[in-house]
């Protein structure tokens, strides 16, 4: 009967160490899952705010390059402007110095 009696008490201590390793695996299973998903979620944020800060550079580049477009077409208008000015002068020039010569060679004859 003590025989018996012992392994009655070792079959109770061996569940009751199965069960506690049960629950300890449950715990730590959860644990885990937790920590996946907290990693995720920071995953996520950080991810988010480096797409945010890459939108905010890409806008104040093209911000700065519609700046430097506009300022560049200012300066290429000017030069367009100065230029059509110069050879507007040079044909005016030019159509007096043939108008007088058309008018020196009907007087010349």
């Amino acid at each position: 009967m003590e025989v018996h009696l012992v392994s009655l008490e070792a079959i109770k201590s061996i569940s009751a160490a199965e069960d506690e390793a049960r629950q300890a695996k449950l715990i730590a299973q959860q644990k885990a899952r937790e920590m996946i998903e907290a990693a995720d979620n920071t995953g996520k944020e950080i991810v988010a705010s480096a797409i945010s800060r890459a939108e905010s550079e890409i806008a104040l580049l093209k911000r700065t390059a519609d700046q430097k477009a506009a300022e560049q077409a200012v300066e290429l208008a000017s030069k367009t402007a100065n230029r059509q000015a110069m050879l507007r002068a040079r044909a005016e020039l030019r159509m007096d110095n043939a108008a007088q010569l058309i008018v020196e060679r009907i007087v010349s004859t």
